[in-house]
């Protein structure tokens, strides 16, 4: 069976299993209990719960409310709260996620502490579940540091007198332990190229590797960055067979699922186990209920002309009356825009239907308030045709992918020693290539560009390449760039009464990290004092 139908247990099982309240109360339920672990199939209910709690559409949602490709233009909810600088410990966002992290180290601790239990379990099924297990923490911990650096770190479960009283660990030590944990486990998982089809979406070997990476990437060690990407580009037969899927916008499609360039995804259930989110991201006349979350004009902006310009750069190849033609394909497959042509461009059997969305257009019109749209714009990645009621999606929500991996090479390259024509050409443009460009300026390597106007090149490219898939925020920390760019106005289309939309506020002395949860600190003194500009 699949991991994605192994999951519609593990929503429902998760409630019972991470009851508890933060890391406090002891759980009582029957998968702490010795007499649960009766079977190879109940610790596999066990991991793919786990797998459940280690990401989902919500969080990568959230982390683009958090950065400047998307705004919340609606509700005034705890990430707009956060980009104006109104940010406190008592913020709810900062609670559920320092919750629903330890949940899911919790799930990981309870099934570490319980597997031996298990009769007559195969040797080899063992130590494969042991690894995803170990592979999830990781990337729990990983999540926890970026989000509030030094965290309480264990690894085993803890009683409730040792919640209450355990501190902080340094997001270094918690760092070198994530990395030595994915080297240990990865020689225990199987490839890409192994997996059977009904094991599709579970971690593997270079899934590991990918982790590595970006772990790395988060440091700026572009050394290792390299060292672990390459192993993906060159070392396929060690570590899986991946390359580009041909087609950009039908990466995003629910039929092109665990496809060659997927390195791991979250799965979902179509009609059992979904998300809903895009119901709030869409046009009205398709399906939209109230628009919240839509995209930027600084990350429209950003996508280039087919010529491989920049707007700036484009002089009368760049019409303001028509602002979205000749423009990259990426910008067509990720939002929409005004003029938009749907049936052109979604495959959801309706024709001749275009979004109109300027003042006075009908159905989707920007009317400045309201349920529309606030910045001009929609969303159009991960929208699924197939979704059911209120835009319920089974879609699976990739999480890393092989572009992923060119891009951080190419960065890591550029850092060190300076891009050149032979990484460029096998970095950036089969990734162009793929996106549809075709005209020499936009293939061909920029020689002659300075190693800043290189760098940008290269953040842009991320950019748009990766755009609405919940990195944005984590570039712009681990960059340093919080002032750039997330300070200043919110911007939409031409169209748009841009006095209606925020004024950002980026704190550099605050802002990279969030709040302990003040709840936590009441709960246990010793995690104080709160990470800098909080309080203590």
């Amino acid at each position: 069976m699949r991991l994605r139908k192994y999951i519609a247990f593990a929503g429902m099982a998760v409630l019972m299993l991470c009851s508890c309240n933060e890391m406090e109360n002891a759980p009582t339920n029957k998968f702490t209990d010795n007499s649960y672990w009766t079977s190879t199939t109940k610790a596999q209910y066990v991991v793919n719960m786990a797998y459940s709690q280690m990401y989902n559409a919500g969080r990568m949602w959230s982390d683009e409310s958090l950065s400047d490709n998307a705004y919340d233009g609606r509700s005034v909810d705890d990430q707009r709260a956060i980009r104006k600088g109104m940010a406190t410990p008592s913020l709810d966002i900062f609670k559920n996620e320092w919750k629903d992290l330890y949940g899911g180290i919790k799930t990981c601790h309870v099934f570490l502490e319980k597997v031996d239990l298990v009769p007559n379990m195969d040797a080899s099924v063992k130590a494969r579940m042991i690894a995803e297990i170990r592979y999830i923490r990781a990337s729990l911990y990983f999540r926890l540091t970026n989000l509030y650096g030094a965290v309480p770190f264990f690894t085993e479960d803890i009683t409730l007198e040792e919640s209450r009283s355990v501190s902080r660990t340094d997001r270094e030590t918690i760092i070198s332990f994530i990395h030595q944990e994915l080297e240990d486990i990865k020689d225990a998982l199987p490839t890409r190229d192994q997996l059977p089809e009904e094991d599709k979406g579970k971690i593997t070997k270079g899934a590991v590797c990918a982790l590595q990476a970006r772990v790395y990437l988060m440091d700026s060690d572009w050394n290792n960055v390299m060292l672990y990407c390459d192993n993906l580009m060159n070392k396929q037969g060690e570590y899986g067979t991946y390359a580009l899927f041909p087609d950009y916008a039908g990466l995003f499609d629910e039929a092109n699922e665990y496809n060659e360039e997927i390195i791991m995804d979250r799965s979902y259930v179509p009609n059992l186990i979904t998300w809903g989110e895009m119901v709030d991201m869409i046009p009205l006349s398709r399906g939209g209920r109230a628009v919240n979350r839509v995209p930027q004009q600084s990350l429209v902006d950003t996508y280039l002309m087919l010529s491989g310009k920049t707007i700036s750069e484009a002089g009368t190849d760049y019409n303001p009356a028509y602002p979205y033609d000749n423009r990259d394909p990426r910008l067509t497959a990720t939002i929409i825009y005004d003029g938009y042509d749907w049936s052109g461009n979604v495959d959801d059997g309706s024709k001749d239907v275009v979004i109109n969305i300027r003042p006075g257009s009908g159905t989707d019109a920007y009317d400045g308030g309201g349920n529309g749209t606030s910045t001009g714009y929609f969303t159009r990645k991960y929208y699924n045709p197939q979704a059911s009621g209120d835009q319920n999606s089974g879609m699976n929500i990739i999480t890393m992918r092989y572009a992923d991996i060119l891009l951080m090479y190419a960065e890591a390259v550029h850092e060190t020693s300076g891009m050149t024509e032979a990484v460029w050409n096998k970095t950036i443009r089969p990734i162009r290539e793929r996106a549809g460009f075709t005209a020499d300026a936009a293939l061909n390597f920029p020689a002659g560009k300075s190693k800043e106007e290189m760098r940008q090149i290269i953040r842009d490219e991320r950019r748009v390449e990766m755009a609405m898939e919940g990195l944005r925020w984590y570039d712009i920390k681990r960059w340093k760039a919080g002032n750039e760019y997330l300070s200043g106005k919110v911007r939409g289309a031409s169209f748009v009464d841009e006095n209606k939309l925020d004024t950002r506020k980026f704190e550099e002395a605050r802002d990279y990290l969030w709040a302990v949860p003040i709840s936590e600190i009441n709960l246990n003194p010793n995690l104080a004092p709160n990470n800098p500009g909080y309080g203590n």
